[in-house]
């Protein structure tokens, strides 16, 4: 992923125990300070990406109007999106995502 290619953020909200495994991983300055002292991690995907995510779950949806982003997306996918965040200490995740999809 080059840095000028526009990227479209899947967006997971950051507890206080997915924060401190950022931290622990050297990511804890990467949460973004939504509201209500909620964060959120935006992790980026290509349009190529986009699309297959768009694909592969039937209830994902892209907001093109507003955000720019990937919204309603399962939980538990989330939640394997962040754990793989984590393993490998980086944000740039998603090609490795979807291989297994």
């Amino acid at each position: 992923m080059t840095h000028h290619e526009e990227t479209f953020p899947i967006n997971v909200w950051i507890n206080e125990e997915r924060f401190a495994k950022l931290q622990a991983v050297k990511l804890g300055d990467l949460p973004e300070e939504a509201f209500a002292g909620l964060k959120v991690l935006r992790v980026p995907c290509t349009a190529a990406q986009r699309d297959k995510v768009l694909a592969v779950f039937p209830t994902a949806k892209f907001d093109s109007a507003t955000t720019k982003s990937i919204e309603q997306l399962p939980r538990d996918i989330k939640d394997k999106i962040f754990d793989l965040v984590v393993e490998r200490g980086s944000v740039d995740i998603m090609d490795e995502f979807l291989a297994n999809y």
